[in-house]
């Protein structure tokens, strides 16, 4: 098949005699893209045609996606067979078959990163089909493939490039003699690329032991952010008010940080009530139960409500629900905080926080404490009339 290839490329080459040499070998050329393109086409559409709602649609995206690096692959093919038809001198030749070599190399690396996000993307939209963020395991998976992936593309980059230039002679031949001395070179070189190989290798331990996840909540300088990429070398969080947080891969390794979502994203939220002495606690529980209870966004897991503490002036008490993650969580306390409050104030305002003061008076020769009752204070820029506040 060869043969008659290079055979009808060569009737091609004497037909176009009558032009300059240099032309008919550059029309020798364009007839074998052509064929090649013919060739390329007609297998395009013989695999789109296989049938499928799975499998078959898989093929004919893998297909399509491809179709370029395949396209030039196969062109460079072509060409490089047509080249002793083509009439060039031996040295063009040679400089032509060497340029098309370098040229197949990389588009051999170019599909095979492209192979690559094509698999990755197929099983991310595989996995991500349900719309449950908080899936440990979904998103175990989902960090692990985009890592994975682009450290693969790193990786294949290199061994691409670096096959690329073996092909030069003088540098195959500097390769070697720094493989030979490769002592002092390997300190220069491990020098002066320390933090790219830190961040790299940091970011095969954060794909192998998980530290962080796709769309993990972690708390970072105050705080609260979501893991909204992970590259080879640096980490976007988004911030709750979408700003951004840039950091090095490493720095997830060597710093201690809060991850609120690593086993599990259901949190539990607590909610500080602070009442005076003379609150009716059995009232106030059972309300907070009511609330917690008829609440949509409470898990039904973990509920109580305790005196946690008292100081002088107060009670404090403690009030702890569940919820299926922190944002949730958060508008749960919202929801208790605001229902307890207008409880208390309609329906037990004995329970609001008072000050209490104290007179103290000498009686005959000695001091007596006398306590005055709890007063009510009106609340700040309230205007205050003759008999008292309005």
């Amino acid at each position: 098949m060869k043969n008659a290839f290079i055979d009808l490329l060569t009737q091609i080459r004497i037909s176009f005699d009558w032009l300059p040499g240099t032309m008919a070998s550059v029309v020798v050329l364009c007839a074998a893209v052509l064929m090649a393109e013919i060739c390329s086409r007609i297998m395009t559409k013989l695999v789109l045609r296989i049938p499928g709602q799975k499998k078959g649609a898989f093929i004919r995206l893998f297909t399509m996606a491809m179709q370029r690096p395949a396209r030039v692959m196969l062109a460079i093919v072509f060409v490089a067979t047509a080249l002793p038809a083509s009439g060039f001198s031996y040295r063009t030749m040679q400089w032509g078959g060497h340029a098309l070599l370098v040229l197949f190399v990389l588009m051999v690396g170019y599909a095979a990163i492209v192979a690559m996000r094509i698999l990755s993307d197929a099983y991310l939209a595989r996995i991500t089909g349900t719309d449950d963020r908080d899936d440990i395991l979904l998103r175990t998976h989902m960090t692990q493939v985009r890592v994975l992936r682009r450290m693969a593309d790193i990786l294949v980059g290199l061994l691409t490039v670096g096959s690329a230039l073996m092909t030069f002679e003088s540098v195959r031949e500097y390769g070697l003699s720094l493989f030979a001395s490769a002592g002092a070179a390997s300190v220069v070189v491990g020098l002066a690329a320390r933090p790219l190989l830190t961040n790299l290798i940091a970011g095969m331990q954060i794909a192998m032991t998980q530290p962080i996840r796709m769309e993990d909540l972690i708390i970072i300088n105050g705080d609260w952010a979501w893991v909204e990429e992970i590259t080879a070398t640096y980490v976007v969080l988004r911030v709750w008010d979408w700003r951004r947080h840039i950091v090095p891969i490493s720095w997830f390794l060597e710093n201690p940080f809060q991850n609120w979502t690593h086993n599990s994203a259901a949190l539990i939220g607590v909610v500080f009530l602070y009442v005076d002495f003379h609150a009716p606690m059995d009232r106030i529980r059972a309300r907070l139960r009511e609330i917690v209870h008829g609440s949509a966004l409470w898990d039904g897991k973990v509920f109580d409500v305790q005196v946690a503490d008292c100081s002088a002036h107060v009670m404090t008490i403690r009030v702890i629900a569940s919820a299926r993650s922190a944002l949730v969580s958060w508008d749960l306390r919202c929801e208790i905080r605001e229902k307890i409050i207008v409880f208390m104030r309609d329906e037990c305002p004995e329970a609001l926080p008072r000050e209490r003061l104290a007179h103290v008076s000498s009686l005959a020769g000695h001091e007596a404490l006398m306590v005055a009752p709890p007063i009510d204070r009106p609340p700040p820029g309230a205007y205050t009339g003759p008999s008292g506040p309005v």
